[in-house]
């Protein structure tokens, strides 16, 4: 059998390009020890290309998708890339879904992300790269590069560089086709959540004694007692609370925040609460809960009527209080801190906030820019009783806000 015109290997037959003098094939075995470790990884995919900076990237954006791809095993991806032609596209899917995926869950995920990260926006005046993925078997896809002028494939290095410089973009200054880009990797967003005990037991091995279960299985075997049983506490996802602020000193921000509060509610959507706050709150949570992110957003516009207004973050807070979605949740704030309000009131609303909510995290896309100080009357006010102070500016800043939800917080 020889390899597709793509250079996609057929099922069975290792990837064209794989050094043949006493190399072992790239396989989960192999990469787990015993594969020899290159004296260095190749410093360039093609010309001016860092592999290890592309192949990062994308290792963390299918983190963030849910892939469990941690230092270990893009380090096991680095060593597979050694010995094949990372120039190639069939090489570096095939490569990429032997180490860094765990299980079968994560074969779709690692599809989708690879269509996104490699199929992203060219360098320079070329066109999109689209690098397709479909089923060559039940098993086994294979990636059909999409064909360039003059019949060759376009570069993979470069759409993958693109895309790592683009989640370091600040989104109010990407183009109308960045920004598309943009938007197609943050729906590919899962965020992890903290867990919390809940009120409900679970059987346990060990934990809280179980009496009532200890009798009923004393009471089976015929008054002998065989051994006591214990109970748990169950857990579940702590809930988040998220304040999308759509004043009008946020609006070249405010789209691409709701579709994170969209990734947010499709990752958990019994534990995710979204409001909108200009000049009032309107709760978003029914309208996020669309599949798909135009029609989330379409819903989203319908429902808010205080689109590029003023600020009163003060009042929507004393709202959001009164409420009671806020207590014990994780409350997360995307604002500039330009109130028009009462600075006084927003405040005191925020030392009430932090007593009731279990961590209160303040996401501000103007801290992502360098030399920035929190110098409105708002963020002064607002400080002291925020926990986590965080960027919110570009993919990789809503990356790290997905991390610190899924974090280790008591």
């Amino acid at each position: 059998m020889r390899p597709g015109a793509d250079g996609v290997p057929p099922t069975g037959v290792p990837p064209a390009g794989a050094p043949s003098g006493g190399v072992p094939p790239v396989t989960p075995a192999v990469l787990a020890g015993g594969a020899p470790r290159p004296a260095a990884v190749p410093s360039a995919i093609g010309e001016g290309e860092d592999l290890v900076a592309v192949m990062t990237g994308f290792a963390r954006t299918l983190r963030a998708a849910g892939v469990p791809a941690d230092h270990e095993r893009t380090q096991g991806l680095l060593r597979a890339l050694s010995h094949l032609d990372a120039s190639r596209p069939g090489d570096v899917y095939w490569a990429g879904r032997v180490t860094l995926c765990a299980s079968a869950d994560d074969l779709p995920r690692y599809d989708r992300v690879f269509r996104a990260y490699f199929g992203g926006l060219r360098a320079g005046r070329a066109r999109a790269a689209a690098v397709t993925v479909t089923r060559h078997t039940a098993a086994r896809p294979e990636v059909r590069p999409e064909r360039g002028e003059g019949g060759e494939p376009p570069a993979l290095a470069s759409t993958a560089s693109a895309t790592e410089v683009l989640r370091t973009r600040d989104v109010a200054g990407m183009t109308a086709a960045e920004l598309a880009e943009a938007h197609r990797l943050l729906a590919l967003l899962r965020a992890g959540r903290q867990r919390r005990e809940s009120r409900r037991f679970r059987p346990s091995r060990r934990g809280r004694l179980d009496g009532g279960a200890t009798i009923r299985e004393t009471l089976r075997r015929g008054g002998e007692i065989a051994g006591l049983r214990y109970r748990a506490h169950r857990t579940r996802p702590r809930k988040v609370v998220l304040l999308v602020d759509v004043s009008g000193s946020m609006t070249p921000y405010a789209d691409t925040l709701l579709r994170l509060a969209h990734a947010l509610v499709r990752s958990e959507p019994g534990a995710t609460e979204v409001f909108s706050a200009g000049t009032r709150l309107t709760r978003l949570t029914a309208e996020l809960r669309h599949r798909d992110p135009e029609n989330a957003m379409k819903a989203v516009s319908r429902a808010i009527p205080d689109w590029s207004g003023g600020t009163r973050l003060g009042e929507e807070l004393r709202r959001l209080l009164a409420l009671n979605d806020a207590a014990g949740a994780v409350v997360v704030i995307t604002s500039d801190g330009w109130e028009r309000g009462d600075v006084s009131l927003l405040g005191a609303e925020m030392a009430r906030l932090s007593r009731t909510a279990h961590r209160v995290i303040w996401m501000n896309p103007h801290k992502g820019r360098e030399g920035y100080r929190p110098l409105t009357a708002g963020m002064r006010a607002a400080l002291p009783h925020i926990d986590d102070f965080v960027a919110g500016h570009s993919l990789a800043a809503f990356e790290e806000l997905a991390t610190l939800l899924g974090g280790t917080h008591a």
